[in-house]
């Protein structure tokens, strides 16, 4: 089973399994930002920090979770390329596996939970 967390950009890999493309889209966070890509190619990271927070979390965290999970894990994926220098985030080499589930989102958003993204 091919890992989509260990890209090696030198080695050709097998398409990403369902479980994998799942894990990727697991969390809020990397659906908001993969919807995005999938609008506008590229964007910039503050428009993934939120303008309000709710009482029980503090704007550092929430842009830690961004710099040290969310971002890295899916450019690690290689569904997006993450520039933290720049602050700007691309589709990546392997959007394209991804792009079909994000469409499908997209195209079904009124009928998915009202937590969705």
């Amino acid at each position: 089973m091919t890992d989509i967390s260990r890209r090696d950009p030198t080695l050709q890999r097998e398409r990403a399994t369902l479980d994998e493309l799942f894990e990727v889209l697991s969390k809020p966070s990397r659906r908001r930002i993969l919807t995005a890509l999938a609008d506008a190619n590229p964007r910039e990271e503050a428009e993934f920090v939120p303008g309000e927070f709710t009482s029980d979390e503090r704007p550092e965290d929430v842009l830690a979770r961004l710099h040290h999970t969310h971002l890295p894990k899916l450019d690690d994926a290689g569904v997006i390329e993450w520039n933290p220098d720049s602050k700007t985030i691309s589709r990546g080499p392997r959007f394209d596996e991804i792009a079909p589930l994000v469409e499908l989102m997209i195209a079904h958003r009124d009928e998915l939970p009202a937590s969705w993204p």
